[in-house]
């Protein structure tokens, strides 16, 4: 793939992220305000933290050699993501913005180092 692919597609991601997560962020926090206790930043960002734990225990078991059902994999990727809006909303953190930031650095540092023969 050539830069200019790179870039029209880290533009395009980009665009997607934009348009469709502050919806989605936005009905997070509707959905948490009216359903569920209040709680602090510290404790999505604990409970972000146990999931994202909960997800790698089971990669690790798969990496070892256990079966573990792909449902199983998606319910505890599922639970990463809701806690992450969780975390972000309580934190006021626009996810969008922050993703879209952090995907220009990406590609901005990956074209450099293509341009310097690396791979990022």
């Amino acid at each position: 793939m050539n830069s200019k692919q790179s870039i029209e597609l880290s533009e395009r991601l980009i665009d997607s992220v934009q348009a469709g997560m502050p919806v989605i962020q936005h009905n997070f926090d509707a959905y948490q305000n009216a359903c569920f206790p209040v709680r602090s930043p510290e404790f999505f960002c604990l409970e972000l933290c146990g999931e994202a734990g909960e997800l790698a225990n089971l990669e690790k078991k798969r990496w070892k050699g256990k079966s573990i059902a792909d449902e199983r994999i998606a319910d505890e990727a599922a639970d990463v993501f809701i806690a992450l809006c969780n975390y972000a909303n309580a934190r006021g953190i626009n996810l969008a913005e922050a993703v879209g930031l952090k995907l220009a650095a990406i590609e901005k540092k990956r074209s450099r180092l293509e341009g310097e023969g690396e791979v990022y």
